[in-house]
């Protein structure tokens, strides 16, 4: 791993765990095992710049997280369900402590550092962009593709916040459990959408192809 991605990610770190504010230089060099002067020669906006990278660099990998979680199930609303319970073994085997760095910096700094906010903003416009194609994908409609996807960040950074603060996994489990009632009866819409529609595009030359099936793409999906 090259410097500079040690030092965003040792940043990363911090910032999950105890914020923008309270993260200084001297700590971060430390963390990265890295001299104070090699953080400055990477990042020569400093702090800021460091805390820059650290969002995308994260906000990146989170969103990989999403076809990783729920490729293996057969149907979204399990898959949904599954992640939340994932997230909340995760969270309470660090303490409460591991925080998404997005959310945490967004919440801390939104109106006294605009770059950073402008930054997080731009990873989560990313999530939403991403998340929303992998759904399409998987059998929803554009719109409620775009929909299921804010309703997952908002449930995923919100059980975040409760859990931390409570020290309990049930924000994460009730927020999993709800949405899965809420994919499911999308999926089970798109499903018996399907072969309404394929009757009703039959003609005299036979019956055209099925669409809105609801049914989960082949391995591959992305």
């Amino acid at each position: 791993m090259r410097t500079d991605e040690r030092i965003a990610l040792a940043m990363a770190e911090l910032l999950r765990r105890q914020g923008y504010a309270a993260t200084g230089i001297n700590q971060l060099a430390r963390a990265a095992g890295a001299p104070t002067g090699s953080i400055y020669h990477h990042f020569k906006g400093g702090k800021r710049e460091v805390a820059a990278a650290a969002l995308r660099q994260t906000g990146a990998a989170y969103i990989q997280l999403l076809p990783l979680l729920l490729d293996p199930h057969p149907d979204l609303a399990t898959g949904v369900e599954a992640a939340f319970a994932a997230a909340a073994r995760d969270m309470e085997s660090t303490g409460w402590a591991n925080m998404c760095p997005v959310g945490v910096v967004t919440a801390e700094i939104a109106d006294v550092e605009p770059e950073l906010r402008e930054i997080a903003a731009e990873v989560m416009q990313v999530w939403v962009e991403e998340g929303s194609r992998y759904l399409a994908g998987r059998g929803l409609s554009e719109q409620e593709a775009h929909t299921v996807i804010h309703a997952l960040l908002a449930a995923l950074e919100g059980a975040f916040v409760l859990a931390r603060g409570m020290r309990s996994a049930e924000p994460f489990l009730a927020a999993g459990r709800t949405l899965a009632v809420y994919v499911g009866a999308l999926e089970a819409a798109e499903a018996a959408a399907g072969p309404a529609a394929t009757a009703g595009a039959a003609g005299p030359a036979g019956p055209g192809p099925a669409t809105g099936t609801g049914r989960p793409p082949t391995a591959g999906r992305a």
